[in-house]
């Protein structure tokens, strides 16, 4: 069914995602494949309001498995309305975070059963995961620091630091996991350096397809 190709990016907020996804797309639309640009939380119009509720600094009441649930709720709606009908357009998605950001954040983070979540969100995303995946690896601490220096924090950024070392193990561990989708990137090296180890793995990725 699947036609297209699937890549998402993943790291702790203040990693330099957002960066790296636009230049992801530059380089595929340079090679003339079409993009669609996403984001998680978020990315249709039923997802954007849910990332307020989930995002929103005064929800600190939130339980732990509702915020997995909304989360995977938010991940069903853009499966269905976007990424499904664009991969078998022939259209490259490019999704800032996916189904990892749920492992590590509401498994590892909120140390929810990791089955339990898996499960849910290989439902949501109907058994599709991506073909390739960036990690950027950089350390709580430092990835903090440039979010909160960027903007206002949000909830979950409002967190303790040991959620975010929490996080950032179980990113190591899924990392670990499935070394031939996850690509392990260090965030601390210049955005051109980033780009250009980006490119070598997708060029290497288009190779052996």
């Amino acid at each position: 069914m699947k036609k297209g190709l699937f890549i998402s990016i993943e790291g702790l907020d203040g990693s330099g995602k957002t960066t790296q996804v636009r230049y992801i797309q530059e380089y595929l639309q340079r090679k003339g494949i079409e993009t669609l640009l996403l984001r998680e939380p978020g990315g249709t119009k039923i997802g954007e309001k849910v990332r307020d509720i989930l995002l929103d600094a005064r929800n600190t009441e939130m339980d732990s498995v509702a915020e997995m649930l909304l989360y995977a709720s938010s991940r069903a709606q853009i499966m269905a309305e976007k990424v499904i009908p664009a991969l078998e357009e022939g259209t490259a998605v490019i999704c800032d975070r996916f189904i990892d950001s749920s492992i590590a954040y509401q498994g590892y983070g909120r140390q929810l059963d990791i089955n339990e979540v898996y499960n849910v969100n290989f439902t949501a995303v109907r058994h599709i995961l991506p073909d390739i995946t960036f990690f950027l690896d950089q350390h709580p601490d430092t990835s903090l620091r440039r979010r909160k220096e960027a903007s206002t924090a949000d909830r979950l950024e409002n967190e303790e630091m040991e959620f975010h070392n929490r996080v950032y193990i179980g990113y190591k561990e899924l990392c670990s996991r499935y070394p031939e989708r996850i690509k392990v990137l260090d965030a601390g090296k210049s955005i051109e350096e980033i780009g250009k180890e980006i490119t070598e793995q997708l060029e290497s990725f288009f190779e052996r397809m």
